[in-house]
């Protein structure tokens, strides 16, 4: 009641400041990002403890670890563990896809040879062995066609019975585009042999 009018003055403005600064966020409402479990809290502290300091450093380390994930995932594609494959190759219903190309004779497997065997065929300058070629052209793609449709169905039927709670989608065409790699070039490599059932 006695103070100067000056202090008072001053007072005021900074209360009122602190006061709004309180109220502009109630105590229950979220914070606006979820609390970051302990193994993330101390991943995170981890990373900025081994950060490099300069940009070199910084690249040089990620090439690294890029070059030993690809080294990784070759290893896998050869051997066929399922823990370093790429994404597209995951999965029991990947795997059994593959399995079940890779038991079955295939006429697609034999499409890039014959291709080139008859790419040879039409370019001598013979009109009968042009049109033997063209012949075998059609008849090559009827059968793949046909050996495709057929595959397609037998596959999908029999993963439909195995895995009926899993996604499929996707794995009837990962199938038939494994069906156009010779065997031994496929990736990741066979893990049946012919005539083996998955």
């Amino acid at each position: 009641m006695f103070r100067s009018r000056a202090k008072s003055e001053k007072a005021a403005p900074t209360a009122k400041v602190t006061a709004d600064a309180a109220q502009s966020r109630d105590p229950e409402a979220p914070k606006g990002r979820p609390t970051p479990k302990r193994s993330e809290a101390q991943s995170q502290r981890r990373r900025a403890a081994t950060q490099p300091l300069d940009r070199k450093e910084a690249i040089r380390r990620q090439r690294d670890a890029r070059r030993a994930d690809l080294a990784r995932q070759r290893e896998a594609l050869a051997s066929g563990d399922e823990r370093y494959l790429p994404a597209r190759d995951r999965g029991p219903v990947r795997r059994f896809a593959r399995d079940f190309v890779d038991s079955r004779f295939c006429i697609a497997e034999f499409f890039l040879p014959l291709a080139v065997l008859i790419l040879i065929m039409s370019m001598i300058q013979t009109a009968q062995l042009q049109n033997i070629a063209l012949l075998v052209w059609l008849g090559v793609i009827v059968m793949i066609v046909v050996d495709s449709i057929g595959l397609g169905l037998r596959l999908r039927k029999q993963l439909r019975e195995r895995f009926p709670d899993e996604p499929k989608r996707g794995a009837i065409a990962y199938a038939l585009m494994r069906t156009l790699q010779m065997r031994r070039l496929r990736l990741p490599k066979p893990q049946v042999k012919r005539g083996e059932r998955p």
